[in-house]
């Protein structure tokens, strides 16, 4: 039997919107969409993104057993259903990347560790506090400050040869130590490497505490394609003696969350469909 479904996953920054069908043992990813917040209200993204996947692949709304929504998206009225967003991006992981067995998902406002199995069941997790200067939303406003576009902090990042870190881990009081960095004349690579540094080194405690010892860790979230970042954790992954862990991304990381909601939203529908199913018969 064949499922058609939506997934929705709204966070803080972006809203992100993926069409899967699946057939048996196959599933085909037929459509995408990502839309940055940007004071826009999220609720017309969120439709927005629905209509356009559906037009893409020319399909109707009738054509979808299941639209399931995750991260902020609970409100979202044409949903069938909700999903709470660390099962998602565990279950998106394992579908952009079979090996992982750990995510670290870092959003708009907060970052978050999270250990899973080879089926996407979260085994363990933790967050990052919300004052924490580890965020998508803190490294935007440094970035700007700086002048600096968002695809450029990345390699910027990876140029550096004397990072500086940020003296505090609320958000606030780091970017006065930027202000401070730069009145200094410290240069703009070794400040977005001294953030990335800092970011990465609470990421990895995270996964420390988390239990994972061994394995690929994927990326999710809007600044899994910080390559900067990347760069960063890998470094605090060998000096936190975690040794056994890779840290990866891929280049629909962004999108993990909404294609675990798909994914999960298929699932709920087949087991409901057995239960109608056998108390019909």
């Amino acid at each position: 039997m064949t499922t058609t479904t939506i997934g929705i996953d709204i966070g803080s920054g972006a809203v992100k919107t993926v069409l899967f069908r699946q057939d048996g043992n196959k599933t085909e990813w037929l459509a995408k969409r990502v839309e940055r917040i940007r004071q826009r209200d999220p609720q017309e993204l969120a439709l927005t993104g629905y209509s356009e996947v559906l037009e893409e692949a020319r399909l109707k709304p009738a054509d979808v057993q299941y639209t399931a929504t995750t991260g902020e998206g609970e409100n979202v009225k044409f949903a069938t259903g909700h999903f709470y967003s660390m099962t998602t991006h565990a279950r998106g992981a394992i579908y952009l990347c079979p090996p992982a067995r750990a995510v670290v998902d870092v959003g708009a406002l907060n970052g978050r560790a999270i250990f899973i199995d080879e089926r996407g069941k979260v085994l363990a997790s933790k967050m990052t506090s919300q004052c924490a200067s580890g965020s998508g939303q803190f490294l935007e406003n440094i970035a700007r400050y700086l002048g600096v576009a968002i695809e450029e902090i990345g390699p910027l990042s990876q140029s550096s040869q004397n990072p500086e870190k940020p003296s505090s881990i609320c958000a606030v009081l780091a970017e006065t130590d930027v202000i401070n960095m730069v009145s200094r004349g410290i240069a703009t690579q070794d400040i977005l490497k001294g953030i990335h540094l800092s970011m990465a080194s609470r990421l990895a405690k995270l996964l420390k505490v988390t239990g994972i010892t061994q394995g690929t860790v994927l990326l999710t979230g809007g600044l899994a394609l910080d390559t900067g970042l990347l760069a960063a954790l890998q470094e605090e992954l060998v000096n936190e003696k975690i040794t056994g862990i890779e840290a990866v991304n891929n280049p629909d990381s962004i999108c993990a969350g909404a294609i675990g909601a798909a994914l999960w939203g298929a699932f709920r529908y087949e087991k409901l469909r057995q239960l109608e199913h056998r108390a019909a018969t």
